[in-house]
């Protein structure tokens, strides 16, 4: 348990003090040296916007979030994960859109988010949703220089604001790009803040390097399928959230580690048998909510062998499963690290963001490939250019 809000454990791993050293001494490095990236994670970020200005579009019940990658997807992952205490609604574009029409609807509020102020999709999509309105207000975040999207924006008089161009898209999460928005759902920015908190947390730390180090280990014994399995269904974008941030900043140089999500316990009765007797070139991720209320079974209908769901709930016949999948896992030595979720709220899936983020730095310094880039995705937008000139 490294918080309050989290119980994390990793199974069939063996304690490494040197390989744990060596984590510890990159971390405190890469505190320093990734320090501005980093302090998006701190309550004492300073954001491009004031608070004052998002005053004006609190009126708005229903936004369009348009963007692409890790310009939306952290977004996503807030707005489902913290579903039960938001009152507006989001429409997500976050892939080509052949059905928008916003035809004889209300105004709602458009914000766009590009880090270069170029992505192609996220013009495309903007374009057709602006040409399907007839009033509208938008606000842009996007990097402080010329592109498309500030020319754009001036254009409209949008509200620009700054991308700061030293967060990469995928890195973001917490600055600008995933605050502004929990801002006008009316979240509390300030409680999704937790890396000051948790570096200070020698429990925490200890897990973290723990995790990095069976990660590492797995991937050089060539088990480099990463695979979610996810029993809740309202955490499903926190994954692809982590999907693109393992792949992204990972993918390089002939290695990198695969991140497949798979829905549970659907997944049971599809892949379960694949992970339990297939290829050895797994390592799983057991992720699971604890003590929610859901729908309860009727006892009525329920005899014979079915009689033990008597009294129970759903939460408790999916726990129920976890758990007995974990056991099988243990009992074939199958690796897997478990997160069970205590409470949803701000703190926690800000806790899971961070410590995503630092797990993927720190593989990427022990793989000795650069975890900020992403040399090859510039090739396919300069091959599609080419077509469409």
């Amino acid at each position: 348990m490294f918080s309050k809000n989290i119980i994390f454990k990793i199974f069939q791993q063996k304690k490494n003090i040197k390989m744990e050293k060596k984590i510890n001494n990159i971390l405190k490095k890469e505190l320093v040296t990734s320090g501005p990236l980093l302090n998006s994670f701190n309550k004492n970020y300073k954001y491009s916007f004031k608070k004052e200005i998002l005053k004006k579009y609190k009126k708005f019940d229903t936004i369009n979030l348009i963007g692409m990658g890790g310009s939306i997807l952290g977004t996503e992952a807030i707005y489902d994960f913290l579903n039960y205490k938001i009152k507006k609604k989001i429409n997500f574009y976050n892939n080509l859109n052949n059905k928008i029409n916003f035809k004889n609807k209300k105004n709602s509020l458009n914000l766009v988010v590009s880090k270069s102020g170029n992505t192609l999709e996220t013009i495309s999509n903007f374009n057709v949703i602006l040409n399907s309105q007839k009033k509208n207000k938008n606000i842009l975040i996007t990097e402080q220089k010329s592109s498309f999207l500030t020319r754009l924006g001036n254009k409209l008089k949008a509200d620009i604001i700054e991308h700061k161009n030293y967060i990469g898209g995928r890195y973001s999460v917490l600055s600008e790009v995933g605050m502004l928005p929990a801002e006008l759902l009316g979240l509390n920015e300030r409680k999704f803040k937790r890396l000051n908190y948790l570096i200070k947390n020698k429990h925490f730390l200890n897990q973290l390097i723990y995790n990095v180090n069976f990660i590492f280990s797995c991937v050089s014994k060539e088990k480099k399928n990463s695979v979610i399995l996810n029993y809740d269904e309202s955490s499903i974008n926190i994954f692809k959230w982590y999907q693109q941030l393992t792949a992204e900043s990972l993918g390089k140089n002939n290695k990198g580690i695969f991140p497949i999500i798979s829905s549970m316990p659907k997944d049971n009765h599809s892949m379960l048998q694949l992970y339990l007797d297939g290829p050895k070139n797994n390592f799983f991720t057991f992720f699971g909510i604890s003590n929610e209320k859901t729908n309860k079974l009727s006892n009525k209908n329920l005899f014979d062998k079915f009689s033990v769901l008597k009294n129970k709930n759903l939460n408790q016949i999916i726990k129920a499963q976890r758990q007995a999948t974990q056991t099988v896992f243990n009992r074939k030595k199958i690796p897997f690290r478990s997160f069970e979720i205590l409470n949803r709220n701000e703190e926690t899936i800000g806790e899971l963001f961070t410590f995503f983020v630092l797990e993927t730095i720190l593989l990427g310094r022990l793989m000795k490939i650069n975890p900020f880039d992403q040399p090859s995705v510039e090739l396919i937008k300069t091959e599609t250019s080419k077509l469409l000139i």
